[in-house]
């Protein structure tokens, strides 16, 4: 996928929820959570090791705001911050993506590992101690 081609550099401005220099801000297209939000940087880049230190700082700067947003908006009780970096990891989009998900006291049964639940099987590490 090139920049021309790229859905998150062909974003509609009007879309953006939060920018700083180096980075944006937008609800996911297709959100797990009220407020899901993807922050992305401004420039093509696939991985998040590809990054400078500076836009490292710019994404993560905007993960800090867009939390307050949300936490304005929607009184989230948590949240998961999440990167797919590469095929292997479940990456869609070749260009950066960090998820800020709100979470919500019940909207699961069980959030005891958050994101370990990737692997199920290993998920639920509390359990190995019952066997």
């Amino acid at each position: 996928m090139t920049e021309a081609t790229c859905p998150f550099c062909r974003m509609d401005p009007a879309q953006v929820l939060l920018e700083n220099e180096l980075a944006f801000a937008f609800h996911d297209g297709f959100p797990v959570t009220l407020g899901h939000t993807l922050v992305v940087p401004k420039r093509h880049v696939a991985s998040f090791f590809e990054t400078t230190t500076e836009e490292q700082a710019a994404l993560f700067d905007l993960v800090a705001r867009m939390r307050e947003l949300l936490l304005q908006q929607h009184a989230p009780d948590a949240f998961n911050i999440g990167v797919n970096d590469g095929v292997a990891a479940g990456q869609t989009v070749p260009h950066l993506h960090i998820h800020l998900i709100p979470r919500y006291a019940g909207d699961t049964e069980d959030p005891r590992g958050g994101v370990r639940w990737i692997m199920p099987v290993k998920a639920p590490y509390w359990k190995r101690d019952e066997r």
